[in-house]
């Protein structure tokens, strides 16, 4: 599949993504310092599904009205380590193929997922 990882996304966590042959771009290495709407804008753009901690994405993501190809995964989990977030976020994203076009939060032993609005 094909992630943008948010600026609050630990590393060691694209890193396992990476490994089990996921695209992921990270901020971070790609556009440090952006605002949130261009992170919206560059997951759009690239029709990836942005991965993030930050819940003002949720805002955001309605009034863009994101297309199909794009989605969001709010990881709402106690702060583990951040080693430990690849693993259960590869873990759950396996689970599933209908990321894109939903806005997702995962939360300890639950999925909850909302279609996106389609534009008018």
């Amino acid at each position: 599949m094909r992630f943008l990882a948010d600026e609050n996304f630990p590393g060691e966590a694209v890193g396992v993504l990476r490994s089990a042959g996921h695209d992921v771009v990270w901020i971070c290495q790609s556009a440090p310092g952006v605002s949130d709407a261009r992170v919206l804008e560059m997951a759009l753009d690239e029709s990836r599904i942005l991965l993030t901690f930050d819940k003002d994405f949720g805002e955001l993501a309605w009034r863009a009205c994101l297309p199909a190809a794009c989605g969001i995964i709010l990881l709402r989990l106690p702060t583990p380590p951040a080693a430990s977030i690849g693993a259960t976020l590869l873990v759950r994203i396996e689970e599933r193929n209908d990321w894109a076009g939903h806005f997702s939060v995962i939360e300890p032993g639950r999925v909850r997922m909302r279609a996106l609005a389609k534009p008018p």
